[in-house]
């Protein structure tokens, strides 16, 4: 059968560009290596209901693992501060049912899925996939980080993310910590999803995440460890070009993921969604320009935000420890409420310029 689009890659970009495209009754199949969709699960999950309201979705109860209060960011010398999540309206999905729930809104549409199946090759026609060749009008490239990797890995870093059982883990509270001798150029996390259970991960620039994510977790105490994902994540940001000739880029491989945090389901999906919409438009007209609205409008709603998380990226980089934990010492109650009332956590960097501060941010 011929398809007016296929899709590599099911995830949230992915599905949500199918959605866009089925519902404009354009024929679209999302191909996914994987035996299952949102497996393996390397993200950690966070996001806030109003994007989730951006991205058309209510989250359904098996989709939704948890509400944050608060984020915990600790220091190399145990030094921290605490936000208050709750203004934000910050969630914790699981991935797993998450991706299912936008499959079933692109399948409802008329978008067809078929996992175990993988790109092998782009032709002239259409695709080459594990499943034999498929001929389409449009390519669209929702492979994830993989997809990067192969083209340029300075804007990697290497990750590892554990779910696990512990007492010590509070249900309301994310921890963010910071350690440029162990986690250069990154951080550790703890993202709750249930009661004593969450995700815990470090990455860093040069690190091996296998040894560093078990230092963490033997100093953070007791705890037993029921999975394991090691991935690259991207911090380097978006791609030149999202559209050459009939191929689309969207998501993880468009480099649509934070370069702050490497968080991405609100910035991809938004991604997936303005692909989506353009590839239908340029189906019905013929016209490339169409096809071209996709970046121009994505660039318009992240653009600026992804500079300045660039720029922190390069602040931040720069920072040793001694300098970390100045900052956090220089940190006031006052700025402290006003990131938790005014900030964003799906647009954050006046947050980071607020608890930098001028003179911090002049002395780094």
């Amino acid at each position: 059968m011929d398809y007016d689009v296929v899709i590599a890659g099911g995830s949230v970009a992915g599905l949500l560009c199918a959605r866009e495209i089925a519902s404009k009754n354009h024929s679209v199949l999302v191909i996914e290596e994987d035996s299952e969709l949102g497996t393996p699960e390397h993200c950690g999950g966070v996001v806030s209901i109003p994007a989730m309201d951006d991205l058309g979705i209510i989250p359904m109860r098996a989709t939704l693992d948890n509400k944050i209060r608060s984020a915990k960011i600790v220091g190399p010398s145990g030094k921290n501060f605490t936000l208050d999540a709750r203004p934000q309206q910050v969630i914790v999905l699981d991935r797993r049912e998450f991706d299912k729930q936008i499959a079933h809104q692109a399948q409802v549409k008329g978008a067809e899925i078929r996992v175990k199946s993988s790109l092998r090759d782009i032709t002239k026609e259409g695709v080459r996939t594990s499943d034999g060749e498929i001929k389409c009008k449009i390519v669209v490239d929702a492979r994830g980080v993989t997809s990067l990797v192969q083209k340029d890995r300075t804007g990697t870093l290497q990750s590892a993310q554990y779910e696990i059982f512990a007492d010590w883990i509070d249900k309301e509270r994310i921890e963010v910590y910071l350690d440029q001798e162990k986690y250069p150029g990154f951080f550790a996390w703890v993202i709750p999803t249930r009661r004593d259970e969450a995700k815990v991960g470090v990455a860093g620039k040069g690190i091996n995440p296998a040894l560093a994510i078990e230092d963490f977790l033997n100093a953070k105490g007791k705890h037993s460890t029921i999975r394991k994902i090691f991935a690259p994540i991207w911090v380097k940001g978006p791609i030149k070009e999202f559209v050459t000739d009939n191929v689309v880029t969207i998501g993880d491989a468009a480099g649509q993921a934070k370069p702050t945090t490497a968080g991405g389901i609100y910035s991809s999906g938004i991604g997936g969604i303005l692909a989506g919409q353009a590839i239908s438009k340029f189906l019905e007209s013929g016209n490339k320009s169409d096809l071209l609205e996709y970046q121009k409008k994505w660039n318009e709603k992240f653009g600026k935000e992804f500079e300045n998380m660039l720029l922190a990226r390069s602040l931040l980089e720069r920072l040793d420890n001694k300098s970390i934990d100045g900052i956090f010492e220089s940190i006031t109650p006052k700025m402290l409420d006003e990131i938790s009332k005014e900030g964003s956590f799906d647009f954050h960097t006046t947050s980071v310029a607020k608890l930098l501060g001028v003179r911090g941010s002049v002395k780094a």
